[in-house]
């Protein structure tokens, strides 16, 4: 039976999950720790593939293992081979046709950002640094002209490989906790740097250097020449990745802490 996982890293000292030669990835420690639990190779397919510096509370990946081992042997046998920045949180038998990425419904970003004066030492690497004073509720406002159905051609990379850049955003919360902004973003599926380049749009308009109403303006020109600047990666978490219930994939009520 077909193996779902739940993983979490950092992803700082990684260059993003995808397995690359002669870089190290969160893919290529994962399936190399999986291999020695099987005894056998194993090939991983994820979720979402994070870029350099991304981190995640909870990438979902599939595999078909080559030997039958228990949920619990996967978890623990993974993590005795894992390094500390990479762990296995769950392991769930799934039926067949289930697909870490295909079969998702929705699937949850979190971007930090630190508002402060002075630069993190800290929090260096696990947020990202905004030294202009970001106002919140002006980002609040211009964050609900992106929430729907849109064509999001500004806000993908040029290096984008999806087909289309139409994408249907639930959510975009901006919350402050002290100095610390969170942006929430839950959507169908993103384009490539979508998050990163809607928190670049949120700062500047946070920062009073662009009006609230920039978000629609560029949301509207559907040209990535028009989208302002990328957010940095450090502040980025995939959070969770939702799956219609028949999967069985569940996950314990949110008790993420900021960071």
């Amino acid at each position: 039976m077909r193996i779902a996982l739940g993983i979490e890293y950092q992803g700082a000292a990684f260059c993003g999950w995808q397995s690359q030669s002669g870089v190290r990835t969160v893919q290529d420690c994962v399936e190399r720790a999986l291999a020695v639990v099987a005894n056998a190779p194993v090939r991983t397919i994820c979720a979402g593939r994070t870029d350099t510096g991304v981190h995640a509370f909870n990438q979902v990946v599939h595999f078909d293992p080559p030997t039958a081992r228990a949920p619990r042997a996967w978890v623990f046998g993974a993590n005795a081979h894992l390094p500390p920045d990479i762990a296995v949180r769950w392991a769930l038998p799934v039926i067949d046709d289930f697909h870490a990425r295909f079969s998702a419904l929705r699937r949850h970003y979190r971007y930090i950002i630190l508002d402060s004066r002075t630069r993190p030492a800290v929090m260096a690497g696990r947020v990202s640094w905004s030294f202009r004073a970001l106002d919140e509720l002006r980002m609040r406002e211009a964050a609900a002209h992106l929430i729907g159905e849109h064509d999001f051609s500004s806000f993908r990379s040029y290096a984008c490989q999806a087909n289309h850049p139409v994408r249907t955003v639930y959510r975009l919360d901006v919350t402050r906790h002290g100095d610390l902004i969170m942006l929430d973003v839950v959507a169908n599926a993103f384009l490539h740097h979508m998050v990163r380049n809607i928190a670049g749009v949120l700062m500047e308009i946070g920062s009073g250097r662009q009006p609230v109403e920039w978000s629609r303006t560029v949301l509207e020109a559907r040209d990535r020449v028009r989208g302002g600047v990328t957010a940095p990666p450090e502040g980025l978490y995939l959070v969770r990745v939702e799956y219609p219930p028949e999967y069985g994939v569940r996950y314990e009520p949110e008790t993420l802490v900021m960071l």
